[in-house]
């Protein structure tokens, strides 16, 4: 049995509540080590430790914290051979250019750009009102966090090394990583350099704790801790909502990110320019990582008529032609059987592919589905659930008012895309669908299929309700991601040595500063 992260130590699980192993998604069968499931005894372990030293953490030099990041960054591109091999076994997402050039490299760039913002003390946003007396800036929350990792992607979401992570130290916080257990291995070896980078950046020997498994009972109890400063999720609908129902209870912020169907608007003048194009690109967009992408074009509008007949006819080849595509898991199987099957019984009908599990592990064909504009708006809630996988609806409206009613009747999603002719002839009705789309997306997209996401300080990664559990807040993007895990402190007349180094009158750092309702890297002379 494979040790568990706790107070700085691999050390034996301590409960007695079984264990497993990582799956091929390709055959289905175990491989890897044997994982251990924590129990009470666990759990308590690491809250206790992680509590014991999060003033301390707070307390810590912004320096420390963006050499450890800096140092962990170095350490998985070291390791990145590894890394790559044991996430390939264990997910059968593509070596390359997946897992090699995109993903890792995706990781290691947000845990530099997190270093950054720390240097910079970019994420505690500080204020100074020189008549009111008054000074805030953002700060740690003095409380461990607790971070779920997601199944699709082993490194840039991973409970220990992700953006729910990196945001969550960059706030001198310790983390309780909950890897996912479709990717045990990968999760040990990031903790493991993980570890060794708290060593020699002088952390906390409980900054970093990782926990591999938990029964869903455990993890609720978990999420109702009062002891936790916050919780980071990501992952499935029915999932996040539980643990949000602890949290609530127990007074807990948390940060969900729980399902999106991201409604795609083709608009007649952009198929008319386009249409072969928009078709494979849409192919492309919707089979990318087997379709497990929370970015995935689970919904795609567009019109009645010859140009829309002609998209469905190209993308339904492409379907059809399609090989059954791998999985993650057998229960990421299972829900996608459910999702298609919910679909289908409240009014799609299969254009292409087998709406089926085909062949051995964990496998579905790539399908595309179709209902009329009006029966989707007649049953908007039913037909707009996340199929979680290869797997795409198409809607055809019948003219501009039905497609911005379309566009009103989503729930809130992470992006929102519009494709519209290069010559102006559909901006009239793309300002409508836009204008409709704008309050229920967190990223609206001009021409561009939404599965990309960048790692930029101008990113939105979050979106309404049900795509998350708070529409002001983003998943990616250094330093704005990092607010989800802090606690905004006031100041009222209190003395200079006593201030935080941001909000002092001195500014020897060169620390961008909002005084007095303007931003300046200036010293303060007014003796406030």
């Amino acid at each position: 049995m494979q040790p568990i992260l706790i107070a700085g130590q691999w050390q034996q699980s301590r409960d007695d509540a079984g264990g497993f192993r990582a799956l091929d998604p390709a055959s289905g069968e175990p491989i890897g080590e044997l994982f251990p499931r924590s129990g009470p005894r666990d759990i308590e372990a690491a809250v206790a430790a992680a509590s014991a030293v999060a003033d301390e953490l707070a307390a810590t030099a912004p320096a420390r914290i963006a050499d450890f990041l800096e140092r962990y960054a170095a350490g998985i591109e070291a390791a990145a051979d590894e890394l790559v091999a044991i996430a390939h076994a264990e997910t059968a997402l593509p070596l390359a250019p997946r897992l090699s050039a995109v993903e890792l490299p995706r990781t290691t760039g947000q845990l530099r750009q997190a270093a950054a913002a720390v240097r910079a003390y970019a994420w505690t946003h500080p204020v100074i009102d020189t008549q009111a007396g008054l000074r805030a800036h953002y700060a740690p929350l003095h409380k461990p966090v607790l971070v779920f990792g997601p199944n699709n992607f082993p490194f840039a979401f991973n409970a220990v090394a992700g953006s729910d992570f990196a945001s969550a130290i960059a706030a001198r916080n310790p983390v309780i990583a909950k890897a996912h257990p479709s990717h045990p291995g990968t999760s040990r070896v990031l903790a493991r350099i993980a570890h060794e980078a708290v060593h020699a950046s002088g952390l906390p020997e409980a900054t970093v704790q990782l926990l591999y498994d938990l029964d869903p009972e455990r993890g609720l109890q978990l999420a109702g801790d009062r002891r936790l400063g916050a919780i980071g999720f990501t992952g499935s609908r029915g999932g996040g909502l539980g643990l949000k129902a602890a949290a609530d209870r127990a007074g807990i912020p948390i940060y969900a990110e729980m399902s999106s169907v991201n409604p795609v608007f083709l608009l007649s003048g952009a198929l008319r320019e386009r249409g072969e194009a928009l078709a494979q690109e849409f192919y492309a967009s919707c089979t990318l990582g087997s379709g497990q992408f929370c970015t995935n074009p689970g919904v795609v509008a567009l019109p009645q008529g010859e140009d829309g007949d002609a998209f469905v006819a190209a993308a339904a080849a492409r379907f059809a032609a399609a090989a059954p595509a791998v999985l993650f898991s057998s229960g990421v199987q299972r829900q996608l059987e459910l999702a298609v099957t919910r679909l289908r019984a409240a009014g799609a009908q299969v254009v292409a592919g087998a709406a089926q599990a085909s062949g051995p592990g964990a496998r579905y064909a790539p399908t595309l589905l179709s209902v009329d504009g009006a029966d989707f708006l007649a049953a908007a809630e039913a037909l707009q659930q996340e199929a979680f996988g290869p797997v795409s609806l198409l809607l055809r409206y019948r003219d501009a008012d039905q497609a911005v009613a379309i566009a009103r009747a989503f729930d809130g999603n992470l992006t929102g895309s519009l494709h519209s002719a290069a010559d102006g002839s559909d901006e009239e009705t793309r300002t409508r669908i836009a204008a409709a789309l704008r309050p229920r997306v967190g990223r609206l997209i001009d021409d561009k299929w939404p599965t990309g996401v960048a790692v930029s300080a101008a990113m939105q990664h979050g979106g309404p309700y049900p795509s998350t559990s708070h529409a002001g807040f983003t998943s990616v993007g250094m330093p704005a991601s990092i607010h989800r895990y802090a606690a905004l402190h006031s100041y009222d007349n209190v003395r200079q040595d006593r201030l935080p180094p941001e909000l002092r009158d001195a500014n020897p750092g060169g620390v961008q500063r909002c005084i007095d309702g303007v931003w300046t890297t200036a010293d303060l002379d007014s003796g406030v």
